[in-house]
């Protein structure tokens, strides 16, 4: 029995040094955020490709989590959580909400395509905007050290309730007045 312990313990000492070698942690750092910037992009498609305008806003929904995934996979916790409850929750509950609230017959083609013509040429608009975006990558110097994050929620706190409340008051009201108009809207006129 102690000879099949000592080959265990050899591999996982074995594992180890491996693991150390290649530098795990920071792999499945990268995958992870790889792994959440695929997920965001194949939604992202979903969003453009569904027929169905409900699947396209449910695909929307799946998108904003996973760019919240990306926040916090880099550390932004702050923005990670008001991605989630701003954008994955609110957000999308009212997409989700308007698009009931509009009177459909058949809601499997309620997303029609324009063709192939117009997908064509948004695939070469994105294509020249990430192969932009890979040169500035490629010749920016870009500090191979990271700078520390820290807390920003406090401050972000302090600044909107106190140098910016005005901007965060009217944004409030901007949205109450969106909400008001949105109610007024699905009523009907046929209610009225």
């Amino acid at each position: 029995m102690d000879a099949v312990f000592e080959q265990v313990h050899g591999l996982v000492a074995w594992g180890l040094s491996l693991a150390n070698e290649y530098d795990a942690p920071a792999l499945i750092e990268a995958g992870v955020f790889f792994l959440f910037a695929g997920l965001a992009l194949l939604f992202a498609c979903g969003v453009i490709f569904f027929r169905n305008v409900v699947h396209s806003a449910l695909s929307l929904t799946a998108t904003f989590i996973c760019v919240a995934c990306l926040y916090l996979s880099i550390g932004a916790d702050f923005m990670g959580a008001v991605q989630i409850l701003v954008y994955g929750g609110a957000v999308a509950v009212l997409i989700v909400m308007a698009i009931m609230l509009t009177r459909r017959d058949d809601m499997g083609h309620s997303n029609p395509s324009r063709g192939l013509v117009p997908h064509l040429a948004a695939a070469a608009v994105a294509g020249l905007f990430l192969l932009g975006m890979a040169a500035v990558a490629v010749l920016s110097p870009f500090h191979s050290a990271p700078q520390a994050l820290g807390d920003a929620a406090p401050g972000l706190a302090d600044l909107m309730l106190t140098h910016y409340v005005l901007p965060f008051e009217v944004a409030a009201v901007l949205l109450l007045m969106a909400m008001i108009g949105a109610i007024v809207l699905a009523k009907g006129a046929e209610d009225r």
